[in-house]
């Protein structure tokens, strides 16, 4: 016979079976929230490549429609984020650095909310649809935090770093959905989202992660953004273009960096003035620059850039040193507008025009070796996360063989942009936010955004 148990024995049980059940429940419920990070991201990305094919049938039809299409499509995004969808401006990478580092949750409730996030998708839509040269995976990493944390909401999550750590798996499983690139995910997460890797937080990242990555696989196939390349970079002369990309892309890419940490500070003189007092009209005015631009490089500015990388990297487009260098001032209008829409893909772009224009003057290192090096180069430069891109790189177009080139340019490219940049884009631009916010609420506490560490020499 079993021993009947006691009163105090069958309340301990009782009570163990409530906490098992509960934390089963938390782990479902962020299963099927890192589930639908996938589903939303598969289905952000098809929304984006369905408002670049109806941009391309437009200006198939009469090119001169973007002088329309353009300053009317940047107005109503930047007047539907300042009066339906406020949070939504911007990036989407700042705006998530800013929640994990508020203290008071009464304003990240208000930031990173589902309707936020719908706001988010809908207007970079909108912005990739008018011709902004922007891109979605920056704007998705907002959207995967939101939907986290609506979780963590719904499973009334008292801890602030169970919370936090729900933003960062939410943020980290964006970008492992957008780009499939699941180790990119976690290295953004450890090295650009949270500054550190925290025991308590890192399975559940871990876990997004990999749930968010296996959902999007399953929708849209086990494919690489930019296809699979068979080059190398052997140690020798080759390396020579290492030292040009990593030194070339440091300087554009810093550079990049300071005009956006400047134009958040506020534009000079008059044009400031004008860009504080009527946004929207100041959103048409760099509509109409961007839709000049586009005429004049027959359309290739506009949009993400996606195409147009992917045909350098393959070999089947040699662009000019026009490209990127429109893009690039492309991109720069398209931030200062102040629509949502992200800096990732057009980065990815410009880096990728550059090394395809920078490979002609390498005979001794294989062009498409060149192409990855300039575009990692360059992004590691503006994003001043060398391991991110390295391995974001690396991942996008299978292949291995060059991780040891992309490592060495685009440390070298980061040091390079902290020379002429001493601040962390992102970082900056969430402190930015983070006085914006503290305008607009009542006064709230928050921790101070940990400055970067510069990377260890050796």
């Amino acid at each position: 016979m079993k021993p009947d148990l006691t009163p105090a024995r069958r309340r301990h049980l009782r009570r163990s079976a409530r906490i098992t059940t509960e934390q089963w429940r938390r782990k479902l419920a962020c299963w099927t929230a890192a589930v639908a990070v996938g589903i939303v991201a598969v289905g952000f990305a098809l929304a984006a490549d369905r408002a670049a094919a109806i941009r391309t049938h437009l200006i198939t039809w009469n090119p001169w429609i973007m002088l329309v299409v353009t300053p009317g499509g940047l107005a109503l995004s930047s007047w539907l984020t300042r009066t339906w969808f406020r949070g939504a401006q911007g990036s989407g990478i700042p705006q998530t650095i800013a929640t994990l580092n508020l203290t008071n949750f009464a304003v990240v409730d208000r930031l990173l909310t589902l309707r936020v996030a719908f706001g988010k998708i809908a207007l970079t839509t909108l912005g990739l649809l008018a011709g902004a040269s922007i891109g979605r995976e920056g704007p998705t990493v907002q959207v995967g935090a939101a939907i986290m944390h609506t979780c963590g909401r719904w499973l009334n999550l008292s801890t602030v770093s169970m919370r936090r750590g729900l933003i960062l798996a939410g943020g980290a499983s964006g970008v492992a959905a957008a780009f499939n690139t699941p180790l990119a995910g976690i290295v953004f997460a450890i090295e650009e989202l949270s500054h550190s890797f925290e025991q308590r937080t890192s399975g559940t990242m871990l876990t997004g992660v990999i749930l968010s990555g296996v959902t999007a696989i399953a929708l849209v196939g086990n494919y690489t953004y930019f296809g699979h390349t068979d080059v190398s970079v052997p140690i020798g002369i080759s390396w020579i273009a290492v030292l040009t990309c990593g030194i070339l892309g440091g300087v554009g890419g810093g550079v990049f960096s300071a005009i956006l940490i400047r134009a958040t500070a506020g534009l000079p003189g008059a044009l400031g003035r004008f860009a504080k007092g009527h946004p929207v009209a100041f959103a048409a005015a760099c509509g109409l620059v961007l839709a000049l631009l586009g005429i004049a490089s027959d359309g290739i500015t506009y949009g993400t850039g996606y195409y147009q990388a992917r045909s350098v990297i393959d070999g089947q487009a040699h662009y000019p040193a026009s490209f990127f260098i429109l893009k690039f001032i492309a991109t720069i209008i398209s931030y200062c507008s102040g629509i949502p829409g992200g800096l990732f893909a057009p980065s990815l772009a410009i880096g990728a025009g550059f090394g395809g224009w920078v490979a002609q003057f390498l005979p001794h290192t294989t062009p498409g070796a060149v192409v990855l090096l300039g575009m990692v180069g360059y992004f590691s430069a503006v994003v001043q996360s060398p391991l991110t891109a390295s391995v974001i790189v690396m991942e996008m177009c299978d292949n291995q063989e060059v991780t040891l080139a992309l490592l060495a340019t685009a440390f070298l490219a980061y040091g390079v942009s902290r020379m002429i940049c001493h601040h962390s884009l992102y970082s900056a631009l969430a402190e930015s936010f983070l006085g914006g916010v503290a305008k607009q609420q009542p006064p709230a506490p928050r921790a101070p955004i940990a400055p970067k560490q510069a990377a260890p020499t050796r």
